[in-house]
């Protein structure tokens, strides 16, 4: 019973840390990147409505729900992490983090469900005809969590080294961090089967 909790939960962080599926990394960078370490419970909440809408999808396709064109999602995602990184460079120069921070949990909840839905064709092949396909889910829930801290920390420790020691700026950090991912989900994008 232990081993398949276990199993579940490192299906669940394998799938945020596969390096061949690193849009998810890219999505979390761009999320976290504005912030610093004082504000890790706001992205401790933005990193838990992500795991949330993720769930969700993953629930409504497990249970035959919602039906998805594999291409469209596949397409999305990488908008999404455009749309996030984008975010964040017209933001940059904005000292305050607070304001819109309940639009800024809707979109992150939002793209939460599109990246869960990216996934919900090789869960469903995971899950197969198990019963206890909830349960499956929450272990892979809770794995898909820790994993996404993980990440958000080496953000921050990151961010916390660059401004630190290196002597960025907040703003040049957000900047140079954005553009990064920008650069790697345009090719993404350009390569996506929904255009080709």
């Amino acid at each position: 019973m232990l081993e398949n909790f276990w199993f579940n939960v490192q299906y669940g962080m394998n799938h945020v840390l596969d390096i061949n599926g690193y849009d998810h990394v890219l999505f979390l960078m761009v999320l976290a990147v504005p912030y610093v370490f004082k504000d890790w419970k706001r992205v401790l909440i933005l990193v838990t409505t992500f795991t949330l809408g993720h769930t969700l999808s993953l629930i409504m396709a497990a249970y035959g729900i919602v039906s998805v064109n594999g291409k469209l999602v596949e397409f999305l995602i990488p908008i999404t992490i455009l749309i996030a990184a984008l975010y964040n460079v017209f933001t940059a120069s904005k000292t305050s983090k607070s304001n819109k921070i309940s639009v800024l949990f809707l979109v992150t909840l939002f793209f939460g469900l599109i990246h869960g839905l990216g996934f919900a064709r090789e869960f469903k092949m995971f899950a197969g005809q198990n019963e206890g396909k909830l349960g499956l889910l929450i272990e892979f829930a809770l794995g898909i969590e820790l994993a996404q801290v993980i990440v958000v920390f080496v953000v921050l420790f990151l961010g916390f080294l660059g401004q630190t020691i290196f002597r960025f700026s907040r703003r040049d950090w957000m900047m140079v961090i954005s553009a990064v991912v920008i650069g790697l989900v345009i090719p993404m994008i350009i390569g996506s089967d929904l255009l080709n």
